[in-house]
């Protein structure tokens, strides 16, 4: 397979014409990402899964840059650990695969469609104030919030109402990126209804059945962080 990767690239995998193609998406939803001022620099990404094959923007380019002849594929399902034995199908020699990978791949085996990773100010703030206010253990709640809507109360639960109080779970930041998988892994099997998981002075993970339930679900998330450091500064309660 690696013998066959270096010599025939798979480039058809990422060519199409499809707006919708992850190919495409992928680059087109960083742009809109930087331009929210989620991924600054070089951090933060995007993961789609199409059937048996997984999307990934690569490492240490510049999220606005991206072209769909950068993105790397993966089949699916493939081991997260040792990265050597990762499935890769198409692998652009002069990039560096995702760090964020393994994290990706754990969301894609509880179903996930698209994975997004950003590091929004909101969400970094408002870990720092959860860890402040209630201590390193407690998650993110907030309740009675008109924007609380569009985030899914559970698979196959509907979405949460107006009077629900949702949950985010924190976990501590690692020095590297890979490091977190087993913190992830722990706060979806604590949280199994949660469809996002917020790292402590770091960012957020957010991840959807598809492309468009993931986006709308993080900007209905950054929505929120943003209105809690706001409500915060001004001594209101997140939770009614």
């Amino acid at each position: 397979m690696a013998q066959e990767v270096e010599n025939n690239n798979n480039d058809h995998l990422v060519q199409s014409s499809d707006p919708e193609h992850p190919a495409n998406l992928i680059p087109e939803l960083c742009r809109k990402f930087y331009n929210w001022g989620w991924v600054t620099g070089t951090g933060g990404g995007t993961s789609i899964r199409r059937g048996d094959h997984i999307f990934i923007a690569p490492s240490g380019v510049q999220k606005e840059l991206i072209q769909p002849h950068n993105i790397f594929v993966l089949e699916f399902p493939t081991p997260k650990y040792p990265p050597s034995d990762r499935k890769y199908i198409r692998k652009p020699l002069e990039l560096k695969p995702s760090a964020c990978t393994p994290l990706f791949l754990t969301a894609f085996e509880r179903g996930a469609g698209c994975c997004i990773h950003t590091h929004s100010q909101w969400a970094v703030l408002v870990t720092l104030l959860v860890e402040r206010e209630k201590g390193p253990d407690a998650c993110f709640e907030i309740s009675n919030i008109e924007q609380i809507k569009g985030i899914p109360r559970g698979k196959g639960k509907g979405m949460l109402g107006f009077f629900d109080t949702l949950k985010i779970p924190i976990i501590e930041n690692t020095a590297f990126e890979e490091d977190l998988t087993g913190s992830l892994e722990k706060a979806m099997d604590q949280y199994p209804d949660t469809y996002a998981v917020l790292v402590r002075r770091h960012g957020i993970y957010v991840w959807g059945d598809d492309v468009a339930k993931a986006k709308t679900q993080c900007e209905s998330l950054d929505y929120l962080f943003q209105l809690a450091v706001e409500m915060h500064k001004l001594g209101l309660p997140w939770v009614k």
